[in-house]
């Protein structure tokens, strides 16, 4: 018999070597599948995020039609407190929802700032219209006769997302 010193170290190493090799596959196996995973997850995750968007942009343009915006508030109000606190609100629902302008198209957004401006405008220029003698429910009334003889930028923005929602899914 060969009396080698480094025979056990030769037969480890020969031992080990398919074990270490199986042992990379499995790694690297393991890491191509994780970002498989991961990729979809990223996908899936920003599709649901999208929907978000388009369902919490549309409930902000139902919240801003004018048909909804007379139904808040106390009735003892005070024209101008009144048209305040909408103001105010509208503000402030539009500043929650100013980030889901990252998952809808320039356009869509811009119409959304459009109509809320637009819906703004017009509850200004009717309460200036009608002067500070007037009364909650004439306001509300002519507020809501305005709208419905302009233009329904509102609606028209709700159905331009839906089309949009429909295009990306």
């Amino acid at each position: 018999m060969i009396d080698w010193p480094y025979f056990p170290y030769v037969f480890a190493l020969l031992l080990a070597i398919p074990f270490l090799v199986f042992m990379r596959q499995f790694v690297f196996s393991y890491i191509k599948l994780k970002n498989k995973e991961l990729k979809l997850l990223t996908v899936k995750g920003s599709a649901e995020q999208r929907v978000n968007a388009y369902e919490r942009i549309t409930l902000f343009l139902e919240r801003l039609k004018p048909s909804n915006l007379v139904t808040k508030f106390d009735r003892n109000l005070a024209p101008h407190e009144f048209v305040f606190l909408i103001e105010k609100s509208i503000t402030e629902e539009f500043d929650y929802n100013a980030s889901q302008q990252l998952y809808i198209s320039k356009a869509t957004w811009k119409n959304v700032v459009s109509a809320k401006g637009n819906v703004l405008h017009l509850l200004r220029t009717t309460f200036e219209d009608l002067g500070a003698n007037s009364t909650l429910d004439e306001f509300k009334t002519i507020f809501l006769m305005n709208y419905m003889n302009s233009e329904d930028f509102v609606a028209r923005t709700i159905d331009e997302l839906r089309k949009e929602h429909l295009i990306v899914n």
